[in-house]
């Protein structure tokens, strides 16, 4: 991707569709923010798209507020793709490092990447990510980045996200009808870890947790690569929906009051929270504090945490994230909800907002961006692996085709993507 180009990014979620749209520094490869739009989502349920006409309007709706604000008619879009269809596996790879001399170059790693990618999958489903995490040059281990070494015989592990064709279908679709091309897709999940995550942090071991609407994403990093990705069907909707019920009001005043509630301090647990500013289209203008937090939203926060705890466990890497778990996505901002992981997780917590961007952050400098920001800096890494790529393919035009080399040279370059 060249520098100073326009970038943009989608994030379709459950309860809204943001729109980011970005340039590129000249000199630092940060995004510098130009246009942001949220509205709410219609038509998407749990991540996937029931209905694909309310989701091409909602779609429409934020594009088209970002586009005004930015100035830039929108063109080719990275996309977030969400739900409990997501899948990930770790697979290995071998090859033999074709160079006669033992050096490792590009398309040796390409190589090994397309070895460890064909695994067996459902006719239902397709790979959207295969991250390698760490290669092995002749019985040496851990290493990040082989090219250069010397070597015959390399390996590789690496973490393949898989997603249901249907679901990809169809976000497609809804792309497509908005008037957008698709440059590529990513695992939510993954972009909100690369845009609220330290490299220290996933060195050490850590744990995202990215709690939307409708689903909740957990990406586990060992080693500073990842090793685990899953998606639960339960969100911060479910916080809302016990609000709405237990104070017989509708969803829309329990999502307000919930929001009030992360921005009340009370003196006492006790205090009556005044509702009376909210304009609620219900009579209610008070309630205990004590009955929201501790009766109503802290026994779903519970429940939540417990499922994490069992999918962390069903990883098999419990004990491996000493830095602990970093929650971010809009159920982030829900009261009381670090306690209440701290208290069932037993790690150390915090909230996860956006880093390495400038420009207009007032607009997203909140834990619910961290997808839509992460996937601006997932197209700039995608953007980076499919220059190398090209690079490699430039090297191969420049053979001689002749023979024996003529002949290489064109089955290295079918394995170019």
């Amino acid at each position: 991707m060249a520098k100073g180009k326009l970038n943009c990014a989608i994030d379709v979620g459950s309860t809204k569709i943001t729109t980011l749209v970005s340039m590129v520094g000249e000199e630092d490869d940060k995004h510098h923010i130009i246009g942001a739009s949220t509205s709410s989502s219609r038509g998407i349920r749990k991540g996937q798209i029931v209905n694909i006409d309310e989701a091409v309007d909602s779609i429409v709706e934020s594009v088209e507020a970002a586009e005004r604000m930015a100035g830039y008619n929108i063109g080719k879009v990275w996309v977030s793709i969400d739900g409990a269809h997501i899948i990930s596996q770790n697979s290995q790879g071998v090859v033999a490092v074709s160079n006669q001399h033992g050096e490792i170059v590009p398309d040796d790693v390409h190589r090994v990447i397309e070895a460890a990618r064909a695994v067996s999958l459902p006719t239902s489903s397709e790979i959207l990510h295969v991250i390698p995490r760490s290669y092995t040059v002749d019985n040496q281990q851990g290493i990040k980045d082989p090219i250069g070494m010397t070597g015959i015989r390399m390996e590789v592990e690496t973490h393949i996200v898989t997603a249901s064709t249907t679901a990809v279908k169809n976000l497609s679709k809804c792309i497509g009808e908005v008037g957008c091309d698709i440059s590529g897709m990513a695992f939510g999940g993954l972009a909100s870890s690369l845009a609220i995550l330290t490299d220290t942090e996933k060195e050490l071991g850590v744990i995202c947790l990215d709690i939307g609407g409708g689903t909740t994403d957990i990406v586990i990093y060992v080693d500073g690569a990842v090793a685990y990705s899953s998606v639960l069907p339960v969100g911060a909707k479910n916080v809302t929906n016990d609000l709405a019920i237990g104070l017989r009001i509708s969803l829309e005043s329990a999502e307000k009051i919930k929001l009030a509630l992360g921005n009340f301090k009370p003196k006492d647990k006790e205090d009556e929270v005044d509702f009376s500013s909210l304009t609620l289209s219900e009579e209610i203008k008070t309630a205990s504090y004590k009955t929201l937090v501790e009766g109503i939203i802290r026994p779903r926060l519970n429940e939540l945490f417990q499922a994490v705890a069992a999918e962390v466990k069903k990883s098999g890497l419990a004990g491996l994230t000493p830095a602990g778990l970093v929650i971010c996505g809009g159920g982030a901002l829900t009261v009381g909800i670090v306690e209440s992981a701290k208290r069932i997780l037993g790690m150390p917590v915090r909230v996860g907002y956006p880093i390495g961007i400038t420009g207009l952050i007032d607009e997203i400098e909140s834990p619910a961006f961290a997808a839509s920001v992460g996937l601006l800096k997932y197209s700039l890494l995608s953007a980076q692996s499919s220059e190398s790529s090209f690079q490699m393919s430039h090297i191969l035009d420049k053979f001689p085709k002749l023979g024996i080399l003529g002949k290489v040279s064109d089955m290295l370059k079918s394995l170019l993507p």
